[in-house]
């Protein structure tokens, strides 16, 4: 029996596009929770992870997630340039919410060696440095998976303004269930539950990535402007182009 064709890629991400938008509309304006709830209990059971940096925030997602699942599978991406503080706190919030599938993410060792062998390549190319630490490395975190939630909102950053709730990246797809949420949602959710808070937010660290490239904000500042502070970058990549690429990528 000869095999089955097998389906463009073009038509595949063409099918996740059309569906991307009608889950958008479907789910767009429930809670945060209701579209956990629906999009892993239900469209994606079984298919679906969370991706978290554990960073100024991560507990709101993670606790929306461990009503729902705690065995939901986490995938924390370690760049081996997180501040201390970071790696305590998912240890930490993994333990307060009884999470059972922290799945962490490294870049390639050979990779390392050849693109950055002295570990400072951050300071000469930071494009290059998270291409090495963080897109590849999360492509092949999320790549086992057809969708992933998201902690990113509209308010952090204007590249974020027009973030749906629910997007195709490639031939999966993306879930973002606090999109629609204020700084004061976050705030009102964290008393609310008593959640535990990353200690760099006391110091003024309102976004946190790797160490040598975060900076605290400053007053009146957007959530996202301590990253990559005065270069004119304002993402690492895993949720731009780049990942897309890794993703559709035949050698994955």
């Amino acid at each position: 029996m000869l095999a089955k064709p097998r389906q463009p890629d073009a038509d595949i991400e063409a099918q996740v596009l059309a569906e991307a938008a009608s889950l958008d509309a479907l789910y767009g304006n429930l809670s945060p929770l209701e579209i956990i709830e629906r999009t892993a209990g239900d469209r994606f059971a079984g298919e679906i992870a969370a991706v978290s940096s554990f960073g100024a925030d991560s507990a709101v997602l993670l606790h929306l997630i461990a009503e729902v699942d705690r065995n939901l599978p986490v995938i924390f991406l370690d760049t081996g340039k997180h501040f201390g503080e970071t790696l305590d706190y998912r240890d930490a919030l993994a333990a307060d919410f009884g999470l059972t599938d922290i799945r962490v993410i490294t870049p390639d060792e050979a990779a390392l060696a050849r693109i950055d062998p002295t570990g400072n390549l951050h300071q000469t190319s930071t494009d290059a440095c998270c291409d090495v630490r963080k897109v590849e490395p999360m492509a092949r975190g999320v790549e086992p998976f057809s969708a992933w939630f998201t902690g990113r909102k509209r308010f952090q950053a204007s590249t974020r303004a027009a973030l749906p709730v629910i997007e195709q990246i490639g031939p999966r797809f993306r879930i973002n269930p606090l999109a629609r949420w204020t700084t004061s949602d976050l705030a009102d959710y964290m008393r609310k539950h008593a959640l535990r808070e990353n200690p760099l937010v006391a110091y003024g660290y309102l976004s946190i990535g790797c160490f040598p490239c975060t900076q605290p904000v400053k007053p009146g500042e957007d959530a996202r402007s301590g990253r990559w502070a005065g270069q004119g970058k304002t993402e690492c990549g895993i949720h731009l182009s780049g990942l897309e690429q890794s993703l559709t990528d035949a050698s994955l």
